[in-house]
């Protein structure tokens, strides 16, 4: 495989399992999903609101680590526990993110790992 480089931030949550926090090859970075953890804590931030906006944080916070930002961000991918919270997801995003918007996908799931509400995972392509 070409080159892997292994991403790592202080300042997003330490991976709870056997993954790194992302991953680069070439000019793609594969962000690991994230969840509303505090970086500082590694507890859970209350609620839907803190644990979406915790969420861009922790992967914004890898994308810097990554010499890259959001203007990168190509796919972001969305769990969410209730999809209910959908239109939650997409008020906070649009105080992250503008057009062109990164292509996604939201996804109802049963369960989160720490109980989160909301995990996000994502793929940059940055250029060289």
């Amino acid at each position: 495989m070409a080159n892997k480089q292994f991403i790592q931030t202080p300042d997003a949550p330490a991976a709870i399992g056997t993954y790194s926090q992302a991953i680069r090859v070439g000019s793609t970075v594969y962000l690991s999903g994230q969840i509303g953890l505090d970086p500082t804590t590694m507890q859970m931030v209350e609620g839907i609101d803190a644990q979406v906006h915790r969420v861009f944080q922790n992967l914004r916070a890898v994308a810097s680590a990554a010499d890259s930002s959001f203007d990168d961000l190509v796919k972001l991918n969305v769990y969410l526990t209730d999809l209910k919270h959908f239109a939650k997801v997409n008020e906070i995003m649009a105080s992250y993110f503008r057009q062109p918007y990164p292509a996604r996908a939201a996804v109802g799931v049963a369960a989160l790992p720490r109980a989160a509400l909301v995990e996000m995972d994502g793929v940059l392509v940055v250029q060289d």
